[in-house]
């Protein structure tokens, strides 16, 4: 695989029903995951919550989505990212340092509880980055 980008989009607690929407109007495959799938400390009221959407179309379009995480504002126009993701540890830990560099890291990249190494950052002109580094399927 290599490096991707592309949007990230924060939901108000209807993540669930707006890409599946989607898939309604671009096709494709949509995995879900929500917050008790992965069995640690489900936040209040978030069990059903999305923590990951990935919707993939075969005209390659690829969109992702989630709910706004406790104690996250959820305000249009502050619900965007742009996620870089693949296995290219050295390409995307590179691409991280260059975004977090000047801007303000809120998820250090380190490994996370659903096995990929993760981070997100603000960079220096306001722009909010997700990068996910999985590991090479062997």
């Amino acid at each position: 695989m290599s490096s991707r980008l592309n949007p990230y989009i924060s939901f108000s607690g209807d993540a669930k029903q707006a890409l599946e929407f989607y898939r309604e109007v671009f096709g494709g495959d949509l995995n879900v995951h929500r917050y008790a799938d992965f069995g640690s400390e489900t936040p209040p009221g978030y069990a059903d919550k999305v923590m990951h959407g990935l919707l993939q179309t075969a005209g390659g379009f690829t969109l992702m989505g989630a709910d706004s995480p406790p104690g996250a504002e959820h305000r249009p126009g502050n619900n965007m990212a742009i996620s870089l993701s693949g296995d290219d540890t050295g390409e995307l830990r590179g691409y991280w340092d260059k975004l977090a560099d000047g801007g303000t890291v809120s998820v250090p990249l380190e490994k996370q509880m659903w096995g990929d190494v993760f981070g997100m950052c603000t960079d220096r002109f306001g722009i909010t980055w997700m990068v996910n580094i999985s590991e090479r399927q062997t």
